[in-house]
């Protein structure tokens, strides 16, 4: 009897201590986790904290991310249009002006549109570019940043808030070398090279630094974009580039009066191949000179693409239809005539205008443009030598009053969303601030246009000869 009662008795003592030991355990567990219950919360607490600041900053990181990648996108782009604009002076206005003029005038003619890559530069970089884009008044920008004082890689928000500001004045200059370039149009085969230089210069800060100041610079007159007090919608320069170089090239003509022989004696053009090769040229970097104007990579550089293609087919066809019907057979000189003409009609309303309305610009502009050139000319008797006057006054002209009649909100809101933008929209308005901007333009030109001939035995001999001592081709005499 005692060996059963003796492992009664020592399960009984096992049972004890081992449940004594189970509740012991639960009580320093219930223990611990009240004591550990807090920080336990704190550290979640914490962790949330940290964990919406790590979002935050990854947002911002991600922004900063996007930012530089639209800058740089929008860089390149404004890079490549800068050098597509150059290539619309040399070679595109040279071949094309070199192959329209006689055999002994090609080098003086091609040099005076070099020369303006050069002089025009360094113009630019002393004072031109701050009495076009510098703060000043409604009419000339002030003298803040000659020297180019102040234009570094920071952009300007106001000009382009994606972009280094000297990205923006070095495509500006672009246009500011052009400009005077088509002028040599109207005189081509007789100034003298001395003569041009000096009048280049002179037109340019006379001339082109005001109306560039008035259309695009801060505080401008017909500043669309910055609350001009005339607000003349030119997209890329119909006004400030065209219409002050045709007129002002329509005044020189005039003054210097014909060349020894015109018209009685035919001056044809020494190589349309030359002057067909320009012209392709001049159409494909005019993409830099309009797209490049929406300052971005944007949409709105796309709309202003497509309607520069459109409106210079559109007035190719036009030009060509026009000589067809009157002469009996369309030439090459008039098709690549009319594309320049539907090129210059379409600057202004390159980011305004859908592509049906370029279409119409253009062809409104080729039949206009061929009329300028083969009937008012002969009816008034001036010698634009290269048409100048009949292509880029007469273009540039016609086509900044066609954008304030075709100009479209849903392309370009330019005056706030919901509000109307031209005439077809119900904004009969803009017509007349487009009139007030060409008024300015052709009167700023007429008035600004200082002029020099060289002598008649220079003409007789030829501006190679006369002005270089050298000649285009060696068997040129």
């Amino acid at each position: 009897m005692r060996l059963p009662v003796a492992k009664v008795f020592l399960a009984f003592l096992f049972m004890l201590i081992v449940g004594g030991s189970v509740v012991g355990g639960s009580r320093v567990i219930a223990q611990t986790s009240i004591q550990t219950a807090a920080p336990a919360a704190s550290t979640a607490t914490l962790s949330q904290a940290d964990r919406i600041a790590a979002l935050e900053k990854q947002n911002a990181d991600n922004a900063a991310l996007i930012a530089q990648a639209q800058t740089a996108g929008d860089n390149g782009w404004m890079l490549v249009s800068a050098a597509l604009v150059l290539m619309m002076s040399g070679p595109g206005l040279a071949l094309f002006y070199g192959g329209l003029v006689r055999k002994k005038n090609i080098l003086g003619t091609m040099m005076q549109t070099f020369a303006m890559m050069a002089v025009i530069t360094v113009l630019w970089a002393l004072v031109t570019y701050s009495l076009a884009f510098g703060e000043g008044n409604a009419f000339i920008g002030g003298l803040h940043n000659v020297f180019l004082r102040g234009v570094g890689l920071a952009p300007d928000v106001k000009y382009a808030a994606t972009i280094p500001l000297q990205t923006f004045m070095v495509y500006q200059l672009m246009f500011a070398i052009i400009t005077p370039a088509l002028i040599t149009g109207a005189f081509a085969e007789r100034m003298k090279f001395s003569a041009m230089l000096v009048f280049m210069v002179l037109w340019a800060v006379i001339v082109y630094s005001p109306m560039a100041h008035m259309v695009w610079g801060k505080g401008g007159l017909l500043n669309a974009s910055l609350g001009g007090r005339f607000p003349c919608l030119d997209f890329a320069g119909g006004t400030v580039v065209h219409v002050t170089s045709g007129v002002s090239a329509l005044v020189t003509a005039l003054y210097l009066g014909k060349r020894l022989g015109y018209p009685k004696v035919p001056m044809p053009p020494h190589s349309v191949v030359l002057s067909f090769i320009g012209a392709c040229l001049l159409w494909v970097g005019w993409f830099g000179f309009n797209a490049g104007s929406a300052l971005s990579s944007g949409t709105l550089a796309t709309s202003a693409f497509v309607a520069t293609h459109f409106g210079a087919a559109a007035a190719a066809i036009g030009w060509s239809i026009a000589e067809w019907i009157r002469q009996g057979k369309p030439s090459a000189l008039g098709a690549i005539s009319g594309a320049v003409a539907g090129l210059v009609a379409i600057t202004p309303a390159s980011g305004f205008v859908t592509p049906m309305s370029a279409l119409w610009i253009g062809l409104i502009a080729g039949v206009f443009c061929y009329f300028m050139v083969v009937k008012v000319k002969a009816a008034f008797g001036y010698d634009d030598s290269l048409d100048a006057f009949g292509v880029h006054g007469a273009g540039g002209t016609m086509g900044a009053i066609l954008t304030g009649v075709f100009a479209s909100s849903a392309i370009n809101p330019i005056f706030g969303a919901g509000k109307a933008t031209g005439l077809l929209e119900g904004n009969g308005h803009q017509v007349l601030n487009q009139l007030v901007g060409v008024a300015i333009a052709w009167t700023l030109s007429i008035v600004g246009t200082l002029v020099i001939r060289v002598s008649e035995d220079d003409e007789r001999e030829g501006l190679d000869l006369s002005q270089h001592g050298e000649e285009g081709y060696d068997w040129a005499h």
